[in-house]
């Protein structure tokens, strides 16, 4: 990252002008903000929740009028009938993404389609049953993995494989993944990742990745909870098996959002491949004909078990139009200066004494946006400060803070004013 080239300055001048010429400053105004002694907060939280879009309460109501108005007849009335609900999610989520449109489909919360996935793509043998997964990574994937390896009957300390950092290091380097993975390669059934790490940023090689566990002849997957909404993304072409990810992160789909799951093609239509059944995963020609024998829907939609939570969805449609319509291309672009200016101008708070240390990459290809910091000795009391003077950011023992400057709602000025709170620290 090359903050010279970037033309970079720390004024309020600079930041402004940045602002004025960001193509993509209109969506700003589409998102609500909590308010902090009248004024909007600086919001950088959208890696654990991300803002409400001012469409969403116009979405909600209008299923709430559905509701009213034809009752259990919404199934099939109206502008969108909660039969196919699932089915206006697909397009844009694939988009989003990089799948086949029949590749996706959103569906129950992100840890339960991790163990619904791990149902069919988790088949250990006597000769390969180890997962590999990085060292640290979010406790829900810890715990998918740890209990299902329990229930196949296998030890969690032999049958799991964690990649850790070098000594002295905070985040992981490729040739080391790529090493475990040819070290414990003819012993693996699944290689399951983090697409970015959620304490240290960084975003890994999925191809790379991808790659090197199918030449292991292991399957590979990625949990996309912070990914999603945040890179882009090209699973198809990536030849990943599977993929799962939540939508209230940087999605912006609310509180216990719904969750979206891909599945490559060259899986979606195989019966054999065993998966937990349920009626909405049925072909729905003959759903309601009531018959036994579960004859799975083509493509990922096949995995679903229950009907569609609408109001969750709603919302959801709501976040994914703003998507649709900024584009991953576009967001990228003004997420890659909107960090790299962050971290410039933490950079320059390091060059006069301050003690940021910032573990989430510096270069571009493993850079989301997000960027994590050790905080020091008085992590807790910054992060305190940071909070009584308006800024809603994030904070993970034992003293990492995490900012994450989202493009489209979070601007430059935000930045600015944000190290400039981290200089007056100590100084108040």
């Amino acid at each position: 990252m090359n903050f010279e080239k970037a033309g970079f300055e720390n004024t309020l001048k600079y930041a402004r002008e940045a602002d004025k010429k960001d193509p993509l400053r209109k969506y700003r105004a589409r998102f609500h903000f909590p308010k902090h002694d009248g004024r909007e907060v600086f919001y950088f939280c959208g890696n654990s929740l991300g803002l409400q879009p001012k469409t969403v309460k116009k979405a909600l109501l209008a299923e709430l009028e559905q509701w009213k108005t034809y009752a259990v007849e919404g199934h099939f009335k109206g502008e969108l009938p909660w039969m196919y609900y699932h089915k206006f999610l697909t397009e844009q989520s694939a988009r989003l993404v990089g799948a086949q449109p029949e590749e996706v489909v959103v569906m129950n919360t992100l840890t339960t389609n991790l163990h619904l996935m791990m149902v069919s793509f988790y088949r250990p043998t006597q000769q390969r049953y180890k997962i590999i997964m990085e060292a640290g990574a979010f406790p829900s994937d810890q715990y998918a993995v740890e209990t299902q390896v329990k229930w196949h009957g296998y030890a969690p300390e032999k049958a799991i494989i964690e990649v850790s950092p070098r000594p002295g290091e905070e985040t992981l380097r490729t040739e080391d993944i790529l090493a475990v993975i040819h070290q414990h390669g003819q012993e693996t059934a699944l290689i399951m990742f983090g697409g970015v790490n959620y304490y240290t940023g960084q975003f890994f090689d999925l191809p790379a990745i991808t790659r090197a566990g199918h030449e292991a002849g292991a399957y590979v997957a990625f949990d996309l909870a912070h990914t999603a909404g945040n890179l882009p993304l090209h699973l198809h072409d990536w030849n990943v098996d599977f993929a799962v990810w939540c939508s209230y992160k940087y999605l912006n789909s609310g509180p216990g959002g719904p969750s979206g799951i891909f599945i490559h093609e060259k899986h979606g239509n195989n019966t054999k491949l065993p998966r937990f059944g349920g009626w909405w995963g049925h072909d729905e020609s003959e759903r309601f004909l009531m018959r036994k024998g579960f004859k799975p829907m083509q493509g990922a939609a096949g995995w679903q078990l229950s009907n569609a939570q609408i109001l969750s969805f709603a919302a959801h449609k709501a976040s994914l139009d703003i998507f649709d319509e900024a584009g991953m291309t576009a967001l990228r672009q003004k997420s890659l200066k909107l960090t790299a200016y962050l971290y410039f101008l933490i950079e320059k708070l390091n060059e006069i004494g301050g003690n940021f240390n910032i573990i989430t990459p510096k270069d571009e290809e493993a850079l989301g946006c997000v960027l994590f910091f050790l905080s020091g000795k008085e992590g807790k009391a910054l992060f305190d400060y940071l909070t009584k003077n308006g800024v809603i950011a994030d904070w993970r023992e034992p003293n990492v803070i995490r900012v994450a400057p989202v493009p489209l709602y979070n601007n430059f000025e935000d930045c600015w004013r944000f190290a400039g709170l981290l200089g007056k620290f100590g100084k108040h």
